[in-house]
């Protein structure tokens, strides 16, 4: 274990990482996965930006995106590569009809700000779908709870933690 990862174990075990980003810790540790939350010293809420802050590429950043699904309220999320925007005729075309999700409905909904939406441990029950494309990659980072929190694991780890489907979400010219 490195220097970074024994500070970072030392600051979950102390639960001192904003509460947000403790409740994931908490959760990724009851999965038994194996990585720390990384604390970013900026802020990750773009894929550039955390990408920037992390050192890999932007196709590595797992971003969650929320929709409200107008048939029922439900809340819809797509985690998507960073490097793809997501075609909302393609979700559409699987879970139904799609409105706007406020920051509001965000946080009531799936419990974190936007920003660093975890694509584990909401607060409701949540339909998500996993952009096909992360599953060409070795690892991706994901927001963990709070706009600086983010976590590494691979995309299999991802379809096993949510239990979504991996499908063609991503807008292509």
């Amino acid at each position: 274990m490195t220097g970074v990862d024994n500070r970072m174990k030392d600051l979950q075990q102390q639960n001192r990482l904003p509460e947000t980003a403790q409740r994931v810790a908490d959760l990724l540790s009851a999965l038994g996965h194996d990585k720390f939350i990384v604390m970013l010293p900026e802020t990750g809420k773009t894929s550039a930006e955390a990408a920037a802050g992390l050192g890999c590429s932007v196709a590595e950043i797992a971003k969650s995106i929320v929709f409200r699904r107008l048939s029922d309220d439900a809340a819809v999320m797509v985690v998507a590569s960073g490097a793809n925007r997501v075609d909302e005729n393609k979700v559409a075309a699987i879970v139904g009809k799609l409105g706007k999700a406020d920051a509001r409905f965000v946080r009531e909904r799936i419990g974190y700000a936007i920003g660093g939406v975890s694509p584990i441990g909401h607060a409701g029950k949540t339909v998500m779908l996993i952009d096909q494309d992360l599953l060409k990659l070795e690892s991706v980072w994901a927001a963990a709870g709070h706009p600086h929190a983010v976590f590494n694991l691979t995309p299999r780890q991802l379809l096993a933690m949510t239990g979504a489907p991996a499908v063609d979400v991503a807008l292509r010219d």
